[in-house]
């Protein structure tokens, strides 16, 4: 079964949480998940941030998830990396 490597994500967010506290959450759901958020853009309510998420099977739902319950949208998946089984002949 394919599974991601790694997923950039557009993330729409209030100012709280905070980028530390948003990218903390997303990286406590697995213990091999490493999180790099880049806040891009800044209004009087929202901030913009792009969000790298890298782990051995990334499960985006759960991502999709937490990102939600902190008050965020994801607006969009700009790059994704997936691996195949190791039955795949890729």
């Amino acid at each position: 079964m394919p599974s991601v490597k790694r997923i950039v994500l557009d993330v729409l967010k209030p100012h709280h949480p905070d980028a530390l506290d948003l990218a903390g959450a997303i990286a406590s759901l697995a213990p091999d998940y490493r999180v790099n958020l880049t806040i891009t853009a800044v209004d009087e309510k929202t901030e913009s941030a792009e969000v790298i998420i890298e782990g051995v099977a990334v499960d985006f739902a759960a991502v999709k998830a937490v990102i939600g319950t902190m008050g965020g949208t994801v607006h969009s998946i700009d790059e994704v990396e997936v691996s195949g089984s190791p039955a795949d002949p890729f």
